[in-house]
């Protein structure tokens, strides 16, 4: 079942058009993936689905409410969960959750259960009553999770939801995100720039450049589609057309250091390319990651479109340009 529905979804500010008619659906329960270069529109479509900033023309059915003209409905089905870290360091965790239940206007008892119930998801009820200036990162990162789940939204968006914590924590935090989609069925819209993440949670995710989806599948299948081996070959004059038109060559990027040419069964094709190439400085072969599929869409890694702030702040500086 269909749970966001995007159709020909537009943002222009003057003359730039960061989002470019832009259709897409995605289904109930499913732990989606948004991933692209800093400027390539990811985070100005997360903002219109959150509707923290109107589109220039077309629209999204957000759990069947229009991003328009239902607004309201749209934030009270959805949950959002900031890079920035937003819960009030001089409060208790539980306080917190308490203020976030009073601003959805829950009764006492309810707030109270959702609170209790929260709290117990992401292990937190016996750090309740500490205030959160003396949580660990990865605890206070739940604790925005959990507070992200206290209305009960069919939809959550995480933005970098492990960035800048410890392999343990990251893993923890995996756990909490299937659970929630496996167990609760909420749908979760993720965007990361850690391609093992994307490849470890998302069903299926969506590469975007230049305002448009580049490629649009599940990790493994967009690693299939690319196909084959990669071999990194170290040299100082790399030549492309040694290796161009090769039926098995698949696809090649070339960097200051020489290039990554993606081959179909490199054990059997090594030999060859080496003898084209000529004398090289090393060489080094690896199946195809999904940092790999990134780079042949986009023509850049992924870490060169590193974090440079979160939805808030963008959405602030998205509303300063209009």
């Amino acid at each position: 079942m269909q749970i966001i529905e995007i159709k020909n979804l537009t943002k222009k500010f003057g003359k730039l058009t960061a989002v470019d008619s832009l259709d897409l659906t995605i289904e109930k329960g499913e732990v989606f993936g948004l991933l692209g270069p800093n400027g390539a529109g990811k985070s100005t479509t997360l903002l219109m689905l959150t509707t923290l900033i109107p589109p220039t023309s077309g629209t999204a059915l957000v759990n069947n409410f229009d991003i328009i003209r239902e607004p309201d409905r749209v934030r009270k089905s959805i949950g959002i969960v900031f890079q920035d870290p937003s819960s009030d360091e001089m409060l208790t965790g539980y306080e917190n959750l308490k203020l976030h239940g009073l601003l959805y206007d829950m009764d006492a008892a309810l707030r109270e259960e959702r609170i209790a119930e929260v709290l117990r998801l992401v292990d937190l009820t016996g750090r309740k009553d500490d205030m959160v200036k003396k949580y660990s990162g990865g605890m206070r990162r739940r604790l925005e999770i959990a507070r992200g789940l206290m209305h009960h939204p069919e939809i959550l968006f995480l933005d970098e939801p492990t960035l800048g914590l410890d392999p343990q924590t990251r893993e923890h935090i995996w756990e909490y995100i299937r659970k929630l989609a496996t167990e609760k069925n909420i749908t979760i819209i993720i965007t990361t720039h850690y391609m093992d993440e994307a490849d470890r949670l998302c069903n299926r995710l969506a590469i975007i450049d230049r305002g448009k989806i580049a490629v649009l599948g599940s990790p493994d299948q967009l690693k299939k589609d690319l196909g084959g081996d990669i071999i990194r070959i170290r040299i100082k004059n790399f030549n492309r057309e040694s290796l161009a038109g090769l039926d098995y060559v698949k696809d090649i990027q070339k960097d200051d250091e020489g290039a990554s040419v993606t081959v179909r069964d490199a054990s059997l094709h090594l030999q060859d390319v080496l003898s084209r190439t000529g004398p090289v400085e090393s060489v080094e072969v690896r199946p195809l990651t999904l940092e790999d599929v990134f780079i042949h869409y986009t023509g850049r890694a992924i870490r060169e479109g590193a974090p440079e702030g979160g939805w808030a702040e963008k959405a602030m500086q998205a509303r300063l340009r209009k």
